[in-house]
């Protein structure tokens, strides 16, 4: 069976809200290939290496979180990204990204996704002020050590996570995929006993330490592989078309 590539556009654009999202980077079609879909291939980042592979797997749409024309890089068309535009174009493949829309939905989002996996709780969003907060708020299944916790997202993300451990057991903790080490400040404003994102600054460190709060840095991509996967499942399910997930490794 095959949908309209404009129908999936469409029906995921309002299912994700992507519209009203002021992103780093054009949200839904990025480039436009074949106009029915009868396979969708999602992964992470649309890198040289998720493009072949999709090629390989004859998909008709390459679904991700990280793709092309973000804000402030350089807009020509050289090198890795005339050769990754070649190869999609060439074989008539349609690229569809949605990064923020992707972080924050309430069921097929990064963090909430994450959650599932580890069995947390979810309380409500890390900007308590903002209904479309990234990252999120909630509680393990039962205390923890810093350590169970880091044990813990190892054995789930298949990554052995960076951890800075504070001095208190793991009641209440925040979360947000990717590089969100940022954040850190509003998790101890949260006053929950630890964070967890994917990426680490070196100033993140200091802070950690200097406010005895636990700071776990389980990997960018290990974090975001489970919003894309959903979303891709649930278009698989919802048009009756067949999905495939290709897990391109990145260690950071």
């Amino acid at each position: 069976m095959a949908i309209a590539l404009s129908q999936l556009i469409a029906e995921t654009d309002q299912l994700l809200d992507a519209a009203r999202f002021n992103d780093y980077c054009p949200n839904g079609l990025q480039v436009e290939g074949r106009p029915y879909v009868s396979k969708i291939v999602s992964g992470v980042t649309a890198s040289q290496a998720l493009v072949d592979a999709a090629i390989e797997a004859e998909a008709d749409v390459l679904l991700v979180h990280h793709g092309y024309f973000w804000k402030g890089e350089n807009p020509c068309v050289t090198g890795m990204k005339q050769r990754r535009l070649k190869a999609l174009l060439d074989n008539d493949i349609s690229l569809v990204a949605y990064h923020l829309p992707l972080d924050v939905h309430a069921e097929l989002g990064n963090n909430v996704q994450l959650a599932k996996r580890l069995g947390w709780s979810i309380e409500g969003g890390l900007e308590a002020d903002n209904p479309r907060s990234v990252g999120l708020v909630g509680a393990p299944a039962q205390v923890q050590t810093p350590q169970e916790l880091a044990a813990q997202l190892a054995l789930a993300l298949g990554r052995e996570p960076l951890l800075i451990a504070g001095s208190q057991p793991v009641r209440r903790l925040a979360w947000c995929t990717g590089a969100a080490q940022g954040y850190i400040d509003k998790a101890l404003a949260a006053g929950v006993d630890a964070f967890i994102t994917g990426e680490v600054s070196e100033p993140t460190v200091h802070f950690a330490r200097e406010n005895d709060i636990t700071f776990i840095a389980a990997g960018h991509h290990a974090t975001e592989r489970y919003g894309v996967q959903a979303l891709g499942e649930y278009l698989a399910r919802h048009f009756a078309i067949a999905h495939e997930f290709i897990d391109c490794a990145n260690p950071v």
